[in-house]
């Protein structure tokens, strides 16, 4: 997988993105630059760009033939869920700015790819910090609707009750939990509108920390990865390897900047992972701004 990473130029991957998203308000969904770079965009990416089959029917069910036959009785479902679509955290955020002031410091006669990025307006405010979009929620309701029609005996209205639902402290966890069950009560009373989901049969989402965010409790984790600071020597050792930094002067490059402009918190950012192509980090507003709002931007 890496290979295949490392193997897309930088240059060529800016002049892909600019030539794809300066067009038009919203991406269609047989966009080819879309597809063609859509795997190198981690968890920034859109669950549409995931299963394709969202564009087409969001709320249609879909399963493996294999799966399920005839002889087959659902008994329980257990289902590890991530939040819907969210806003930027205010530390993404923070670097964002960072990096569009640096984008905005050069002077004329820079590419346009370069410029383009640097007039194209951050509109992240400090209180979205990670919160769920509107398109967050839908995702959420939606869901609910997919599987509530693909395990129909599951989730039967006799069956309400008995659904659990836990989540972190998150408040976009929490509210993608509220968001699930506000879409199953659309399923179960479609004529009604749906209630505060305090009021709701099932209960609101529990929170349980131990469980969902086990990283921050379990103390072998925190002694031995978190605390240790051999841990992660490899990964580091990766970041600041000859592979990556030689992507990282490909971005500054693209981005016509100096490499010694990018410090070493905003190096950071652009190496954040080691697992999606570093590429991500200067149009990463770009794609936020499609995911959360369904505009281009360049």
């Amino acid at each position: 997988m890496l290979r295949g990473l490392l193997r897309v130029p930088a240059a060529a991957l800016a002049v892909a993105v600019l030539s794809s998203l300066a067009h038009g308000s919203l991406l269609e969904p047989r966009d080819p630059v879309v597809s063609a770079l859509s795997p190198y965009f981690g968890t920034k990416s859109r669950y549409e760009d995931a299963n394709p089959g969202l564009l087409r029917d969001p709320e249609a069910p879909r399963r493996d033939p294999a799966l399920l036959q005839e002889a087959c009785t659902p008994l329980q479902l257990v289902a590890l869920i991530r939040h819907g679509t969210r806003y930027p955290t205010a530390k993404q955020i923070r670097k964002l700015r960072q990096l569009h002031g640096l984008l905005q410091s050069r002077g004329p006669g820079t590419g346009r790819a370069a410029a383009a990025l640097a007039a194209w307006p951050l509109w992240y405010a400090d209180w979205m910090d990670g919160q769920l979009v509107e398109k967050g929620r839908q995702d959420m309701r939606q869901l609910a609707l997919r599987l509530a029609s693909l395990f129909p005996a599951l989730f039967s209205r006799e069956n309400y009750g008995r659904l659990q639902l836990i989540t972190s402290s998150k408040h976009r966890c929490v509210e993608s939990g509220a968001a699930f069950l506000t879409g199953l009560w659309q399923h179960f009373h479609p004529e009604l509108p749906p209630p505060d989901v305090a009021d709701m049969e099932c209960g609101p989402p529990r929170i349980n920390d131990k469980l969902m965010r086990f990283f921050d409790h379990c103390e072998k984790f925190l002694t031995e990865v978190e605390r240790n600071d051999t841990a992660l020597y490899h990964v580091e050792a990766f970041k600041t390897g000859p592979e990556m930094q030689n992507i990282l002067k490909k971005v500054a490059a693209a981005l016509q900047v100096p490499v010694n402009n990018l410090n070493a918190g905003l190096s950071q950012f652009l190496l954040q992972s080691s697992f999606s192509l570093v590429m991500q980090r200067p149009f990463f507003h770009c794609f936020l701004s499609w995911a959360t709002s369904k505009t281009r931007s360049p």
